[in-house]
C-alpha cells in the first residue's frame, strides 16, 4: 500500500473545519420532524447521531483545554456531558451539536505552531499522551462517518468529505482485530489486491482469521477490490451496503459483495 506520510495538523484541522461546516448548512435546516427521522447509523436517529457528536466535542474541548491549562479533568466530568446530552431535547441536541462542534474547531484553529507541533493531548485511552494531529485525525474520523451517517438519507450517492479522506486512509485498518468478524467469512478465505482512486492507493487485503492487510499486493491474489478511497473507508466501517456502493466499484474472484460486507459489520 502507497502510504501516504501523516497529515500534520494544519491540513487536518482544515479539512475538519470543511467537514463541520458542511454538516452545520443541513443541521440548521432540520425540524422536529427531520431530527427524528432515522439516520444510517443503526438503531440512531437523526438527533442522537448530532448529540454523540456534540457531547463528543464537549469533553474533546474540555480535554485540549486541560492539556493547554496543564491541569487534571474532573473523574466523572464525561459521565455529566453525557447525561446532560441525553436529557436533552432533539431540538437542543441539534443546537448544542453547533454550538460545541464550533467552539471545539475554533480551538483547533486557535492553536500556534509551537502548541501544534509540541503540545501532547492525554485523551484517557490511548497508551501516551497524543500530539494534536493525532487528537485532530481521531475527531475528524468520527466527524466524517457520522456527517455521512446524516447526508446518506437524504442522497444515497452522498460521500465522505473528499478533504477528509486522505487523512483516514492510514487509521481507518489500524485495529483490524476490533472492527473486522472473520467468523462471518464461514470459512472461506482469499486474497484481493485492493486498488483505490481519489488518491491512488494499492495493497493486498487477506480475508481469512484474522483479517489483515499487506502493504505489497500479492503476486497471484485471488481477486481484485476497485473502488474510490472513500468508499473502501465506508466499507471498513460498515457503510457500504448496495444500496450505498458507487458503480464504479468492483469485485471479481471467489468472494461476494455480500460476504466481504459481512466481514467488516460496522461500528
Amino acid at each position: 500500500m502507497r502510504r501516504h506520510t501523516l497529515s500534520n495538523a494544519d491540513t487536518v484541522i482544515a479539512a475538519l473545519r470543511t467537514g463541520f461546516d458542511r454538516l452545520a448548512e443541513f443541521v440548521r435546516k432540520f425540524d422536529d420532524e427531520a431530527l427524528a427521522g432515522p439516520s444510517a447509523a443503526s438503531e440512531w436517529d437523526i438527533a442522537t447521531v448530532l448529540s454523540h457528536l456534540g457531547s463528543g466535542a464537549e469533553i474533546m474541548t474540555n480535554t485540549i483545554q486541560l492539556a493547554l491549562d496543564d491541569k487534571t479533568a474532573e473523574s466523572d466530568f464525561n459521565q455529566k456531558v453525557w447525561a446532560r446530552w441525553d436529557s436533552s431535547s432533539r431540538q437542543e441536541q441539534a443546537a448544542g451539536f453547533l454550538t460545541w462542534n464550533q467552539k471545539l474547531t475554533t480551538l483547533f484553529e486557535s492553536l500556534d505552531g509551537d502548541q501544534r507541533e509540541n503540545l501532547r493531548i492525554d485523551l484517557g485511552y490511548l497508551p501516551a499522551p497524543a500530539d494534536v494531529a493525532t487528537v485532530a485525525r481521531l475527531r475528524l474520523s468520527e466527524l466524517s462517518y457520522h456527517s455521512w451517517d446524516v447526508r446518506s438519507i437524504a442522497d444515497p450517492a452522498a460521500t465522505l468529505d473528499g478533504d477528509a479522506v486522505p487523512h483516514l486512509l492510514d487509521i481507518a485498518t489500524s485495529n483490524l482485530g476490533w472492527i473486522t468478524r472473520p467468523a462471518n467469512l464461514n470459512g472461506q478465505e482469499a486474497t484481493l489486491t485492493v486498488a483505490t482512486t481519489n488518491p491512488a492507493t494499492e495493497f493486498a487485503l487477506r480475508l481469512a482469521d484474522p483479517v489483515s492487510i499487506d502493504p505489497i499486493p500479492a503476486e497471484q491474489p485471488d481477486g481484485s477490490l476497485t473502488l474510490p478511497a472513500e468508499a473502501w473507508l465506508r466499507l471498513v466501517a460498515g457503510r457500504l451496503d448496495a444500496d450505498h456502493t458507487p458503480v464504479s466499484a468492483g469485485l471479481t474472484g471467489p468472494i461476494a459483495w455480500q460476504t466481504l460486507r459481512a466481514a467488516f459489520p460496522g461500528y
